[in-house]
């Protein structure tokens, strides 16, 4: 099976903008995210998907600096994007990981695509429906037959610019799994490890200037280890705790129990 893995990002971001290059311990923020995923031993080919807006420019040269894979297309169709990328590099399977998960933990993603590789049943497999891991370790693989589908089939503008919508919103058509933190705990509302923010920018510099210098490819338990002796870094951004994008789309979402019942948790 041909794994590709798609970390999408773009400069324009409208409450951080330029937050995936900022510099974490003098590398820029998205560079670091990548060596925690090509610790993943099940990636396959990790691809940088960026637009072809000017304001990305950077984030190509980044890329090139660094030796890596960057692909640049439509700056707001993120469906196509990902359809595009998978396409070029002949996938069977495409992952979908954000650019603003820098502290993403490798042994995650594996476990998510661990489930997709042994399962003949499922188009579409994450760790979302329901989420229970530290926001921030989004993992999402699917099938390219089942990207293309979508790529075709969906019109609503949050299912083009999410990229997944579609799939996971239509279960009749599509068989969807999930991977849930095996402790049986939900962390993905009291943890936001995401960058949206100052405040999450300043909370990612305190987890990295305490973990990397000793281990560069730290786990998600080290991080749960320092902010139980350091609760004043998770104090940083807690305010944004439980921010999602879906809020704005509420009605427009067919599974809306779902989402209302997370955002009920906050």
């Amino acid at each position: 099976m041909k794994i590709v893995t798609v970390i999408q990002a773009r400069m324009s971001s409208t409450r951080l903008p330029g937050k995936v290059i900022l510099p974490i311990l003098g590398k820029p923020m998205l560079v670091q995210m990548l060596e925690r995923v090509h610790a993943a031993k099940l990636a396959g080919n990790i691809v940088v998907a960026t637009s072809t807006n000017p304001d990305d420019d950077e984030i190509e040269k980044v890329c090139l600096e660094n030796n890596y894979d960057c692909f640049r297309g439509h700056l707001t169709d993120l469906l196509d994007r990902h359809y595009q990328v998978g396409k070029k590099y002949g996938a069977d399977a495409v992952v979908k990981i954000p650019s603003d998960c820098p502290l993403i933990d490798p042994v995650i993603i594996d476990k998510v695509l661990q489930q997709y590789i042994n399962s003949n049943e499922f188009d579409y497999v994450s760790n979302l429906h329901p989420a229970t891991y530290p926001d921030g370790n989004d993992v999402e693989i699917f099938s390219f037959e089942a990207i293309e589908c979508a790529w075709k089939d969906a019109t609503k503008d949050f299912e083009r610019e999410h990229t997944t919508p579609f799939i996971w919103e239509n279960k009749d058509h599509f068989s969807i799994g999930n991977v849930t933190w095996e402790t049986g705990l939900d962390y993905s509302t009291t943890q936001r490890w995401t960058i949206d923010f100052p405040e999450d920018y300043e909370f990612v510099r305190k987890v990295y200037a305490e973990l990397y210098p000793s281990n560069p490819i730290f786990t998600m338990n080290d991080i749960l280890n320092l902010l139980n002796e350091k609760p004043e870094i998770a104090a940083i951004n807690k305010k944004y705790l439980g921010k999602y994008w879906y809020e704005e789309h509420l009605n427009e979402l067919k599974n809306i129990d779902e989402y209302k019942n997370k955002l009920s948790k906050k």
